[in-house]
């Protein structure tokens, strides 16, 4: 990594270097070498490459390659083509540089006539590759990913084993955050284990027009807000929630002993930027500058009550005279009676599903069941439920009211709703936040207001009782808004088998 960065810094220092001699002997103005940007669009017209490559530098994995094209395509403009100079160009690109601009017997020729060139075998599968990777990268980025479902969290609308494309083009594309990273790739590279990205680059917030705006009931896509900090070993859970369970001295130590008396070993923590946080996938139901409240499961907005989308699960508690048939209920009525709903009803005698409405009424007429309902969710002791303050008694069933922020709205602050607000003033906006007494202090000025400066949204699974979601953790900033679920391209049961009618199915 320590050479990496020499290389990477040794090169851009190089740039500024090297660049006004090479200009000058290929009869462009040296001055442009010392101005950042124009130098590049002088390279690129000296290669007579087109001034759009320059966009090009700013895609996350298509920049190195990309960077690595324009030092071999430089040492060609001035006759080095053989192996090793091309190797020099690719592994030391200073040296390259060095030796192109101050090395006397190195002129300028101008690139080969590539089509009167011919091309080896090795070249011509290289340069598909090479085209395939920019290709894919710039698609991925800018207007379609595809997407995989791993948990239950939004069943039955979305299912896990369901793929996805997720459309960056209808709420924009955000432009990337972290342009230095492998492409490809989100937050970590495949088999090696090792961060697929570097943070010796950022670049700021920025997102293009897109087709409109998050709307209620969008399958949203977008990077988990409390993904900041991970426990290597435990990464599907929030850190914040880890440390109100364990402490958070003990995750910040390589191991220590669970409440049960057991050792957990942490893996370390790892800190992610904005743009390489989990994805997650969750439904919007809450819009800036709304109030959102949820009554014994019922969705209120501004005090109106809203209809439930289609196919929202809520867990059952089913007693029966006996087991249920876990294949009838699947073939039959769709049904799916886990392994784990099995041993759970040996060991205590009744099921606790996910259900829907129409599945629960089902279920009702069944001679087997002698009795379903929905067992209210109650405070948790740990404060897992948003805000996570002992003054706040939210349940996942009931829950609020919350007024969402949004851009350019200022809302009144205290002590009493300031856990409300803490984490997106403080994270999500940068602001350095204390407490004194009741004064609150923002940026070391005493406030009694905030005026928020993005959009935030409140988003929940489908799977009510069985999703990690703004009830948990509160607001998803708009610029950790990813794309939109559009459809479902490839589907795949637990079992590996097709799901043969959800295929190119559009989300709901």
């Amino acid at each position: 990594m320590i050479i990496a960065q020499f290389i990477f810094f040794a090169t851009l220092a190089g740039y500024f270097a090297f660049l006004w001699k090479i200009f000058e002997k290929a009869g462009q103005p040296k001055v442009a070498g010392f101005i950042p940007v124009y130098n590049v669009l002088v390279w690129l017209r000296m290669m007579k490459k087109p001034w759009w490559w320059l966009l090009l530098l700013i895609v996350p994995g298509v920049n190195f390659i990309m960077l690595t094209v324009m030092h071999i395509e430089l040492v060609r403009a001035f006759g080095q083509r053989s192996l090793p100079q091309y190797l020099t160009a690719v592994f030391l690109p200073p040296v390259a540089l060095a030796l192109t601009a101050f090395k006397k017997d190195i002129k300028y020729t101008g690139l080969p006539d590539y089509k009167k060139e011919k091309k080896g075998t090795a070249r011509e599968w290289g340069e598909a590759i090479v085209f395939a990777i920019v290709a894919a990268t710039i698609i991925r980025t800018f207007f379609i990913e595809a997407f995989t479902i791993p948990t239950p969290s939004m069943e039955k609308s979305l299912l896990v084993g369901d793929y996805l494309f997720v459309s960056k083009t209808s709420y924009g594309a955000r432009l990337p955050m972290t342009p230095v990273a492998v492409p490809l790739t989100h937050h970590t590279v495949p088999l090696l284990n090792v961060k697929s990205f570097t943070e010796w680059q950022k670049l700021p917030y920025y997102r293009l027009p897109g087709l409109g705006d998050v709307e209620r009931f969008d399958a949203t896509v977008f990077n988990f807000p409390e993904g900041d900090t991970v426990v290597v070993n435990l990464q599907e859970m929030s850190y914040y929630q880890l440390a109100r369970m364990w402490g958070r001295e003990n995750l910040h130590k390589d191991r220590f002993i669970l409440p049960n008396g057991q050792m957990f070993t942490t893996g370390g923590l790892t800190v992610r930027p904005i743009d390489k946080r989990e994805n997650y996938i969750k439904r919007t139901i809450g819009l800036p500058g709304e109030v959102l409240e949820v009554r014994e499961r019922k969705i209120f907005i501004d005090g109106e009550q809203i209809e439930q989308p289609e196919g929202i699960q809520f867990n059952y508690h089913v007693r029966t005279k006996s087991a249920l048939s876990s294949d009838v209920l699947k073939s039959k009525y769709g049904i799916t009676i886990t392994e784990e709903d099995k041993a759970k009803y040996r060991r205590n005698g009744y099921y606790d599903l996910p259900l829907t409405k129409t599945e629960a009424e089902i279920m009702r007429t069944m001679s087997s069941v002698d009795s379903i309902y929905i067992e209210p969710k109650r405070p948790h002791a740990d404060l897992h439920i948003f805000p996570n303050h002992p003054d706040y008694s939210w349940t996942e069933d009931d829950f609020g009211p919350l007024h969402i922020p949004g851009a350019g709205m200022t809302f009144d602050l205290n002590i009493k709703n300031l856990p409300l607000y803490r984490r997106a003033i403080e994270v999500y906006e940068g602001n350095d936040l204390r407490t004194e007494g009741e004064t609150i202090y923002i940026n070391g000025v005493a406030a009694d207001s905030y005026t928020f400066r993005q959009d935030y949204y409140f988003m929940m699974g489908d799977n009510r009782h069985n999703s990690a979601d703004s009830r948990f953790w509160g607001f998803v900033p708009h610029d950790h808004v990813v794309g939109k679920a559009v459809f479902v391209w490839f589907s795949k049961e637990a079992d590996g088998g097709i799901r043969w009618s959800r295929l190119f199915t559009k989300t709901r």
